[in-house]
């Protein structure tokens, strides 16, 4: 048997970011905590998310305090504001980092305690406080997922939470509210995307309806992904970007994840890299040895990309995947190398991001379970 999580309500199109005000008044819901970051909050975003939501005579606050990779901090301070306030649902705003964030606060106002307690697996007694999410960037899917990544400073390690219990109860992917996305954010979180969708169709815990979502995802992004970089105002290619990301969501939520996650995750705490060029850049390095041990999985991967499988082995298939993965980086202009982001292979703490890499909830749903040392070595070809 499996289970299939999704949110109860998704709106998904252009110009539907109009319509979610008067979904959350017939649920009878007062008072919002939006939570967001800076950017959003001093951009034509917000008044767009607000608009609807003061037309339907529902009162917010804004919490805009959430970092690029959100801490603990962000997290007790967001709860703080819902709680002083008296609010009761969430609105996130954002990429992955505000719906993140808003999904522990979801999870802390409801079971109490401290973010550290929720790490792992369904981790939580009681749903959280109602979240509606409002995704802005076309990559991490959070605004779908049961999945939320936390990071705790003192430790230096991302929390990877997996919990039923933070699942948004609405959705909304609006296209147009992506067109002033710059590229290199576009470029990142598309290269996210793609890194869902192919993990999930190489995992083990990958099934019929979860394969063939990843394959819609991988087809979209390969096509329209190139497209959104170029130009951000390309509103075909952000709505195919926009579908991409729902099915890729929905794929890995149900399937899992895989290494490609766990390393990226280290990276993003230690080094504060945007996540979606830490996978990109990973993403060929740990396929490459995933293909080695389950080279039948990665056909599917190669023919969403492209190529005409008939008469091909599946190793031929798996080089060709993996070769399109790094032109398709190449192409929207994901850096190769660590040291182009100013990280020097001399200081850089192998072991304990290995180590980390290693616990980190997502190893699980690898094809195969790298050591300590394979670990350390695949952090090194990024040198």
């Amino acid at each position: 048997m499996s289970v299939f999580y999704v949110p109860a309500v998704n709106l998904i199109g252009r110009g539907v970011i109009n319509e979610f005000g008067s979904h959350v008044k017939e649920l009878g819901f007062k008072k919002a905590l939006i939570v967001t970051d800076h950017y959003i909050a001093s951009s034509d975003i917000l008044p767009k998310v607000t608009a609807p939501l003061e037309a339907d005579g529902i009162e917010y606050i804004v919490f805009e305090d959430v970092d690029p990779n959100p801490s603990c901090k962000n997290v007790l301070d967001g709860l703080a504001v819902l709680k002083e306030n008296n609010c009761d649902f969430i609105v996130s705003v954002g990429g992955g980092s505000p719906q993140d964030a808003a999904s522990c606060i979801s999870i802390m106002a409801t079971n109490g305690g401290k973010p550290q307690d929720y790490e792992g697996l369904h981790k939580s007694k009681e749903k959280g406080l109602p979240v509606v999410a409002i995704n802005t960037t076309a990559g991490t899917s959070a605004e779908i997922t049961i999945n939320y990544v936390i990071t705790d400073e003192e430790r230096k390690v991302k929390m990877v939470m997996v919990d039923k219990n933070s699942l948004a109860l609405i959705s909304v992917n609006d296209p147009e509210l992506m067109l002033s996305k710059p590229a290199d954010l576009t470029a990142a979180t598309g290269m996210d995307a793609l890194t869902h969708a192919i993990e999930a169709l190489v995992t083990p815990g990958a099934y019929d309806v979860t394969k063939k979502l990843s394959i819609g995802a991988i087809e979209l992004i390969k096509e329209y992904l190139p497209r959104a970089v170029a130009n951000g105002q390309d509103i075909e290619a952000r709505e195919a970007m926009v579908n991409a990301i729902f099915l890729g969501g929905m794929s890995f939520n149900n399937a899992g994840l895989g290494y490609v996650h766990s390393m990226a995750h280290q990276l993003g705490a230690v080094y504060h890299l945007p996540h979606g060029v830490c996978c990109a850049m990973l993403l060929p390095v740990v396929e490459r040895e995933n293909a080695k041990r389950v080279p039948a999985a990665f056909r599917n991967v190669a023919k969403a990309l492209g190529l005409h499988t008939e008469g091909k082995s599946d190793s031929e298939c798996a080089e060709y995947a993996i070769s399109e993965i790094e032109k398709l980086s190449e192409t929207v202009g994901i850096p190769k190398k660590l040291t182009e982001l100013d990280i020097k292979e001399e200081e850089f703490d192998f072991e304990y991001l290995s180590k980390n890499a290693l616990i980190d909830a997502c190893a699980p749903g690898n094809p195969f379970m790298p050591t300590l040392e394979e670990t350390i070595a695949f952090y090194k070809e990024l040198f």
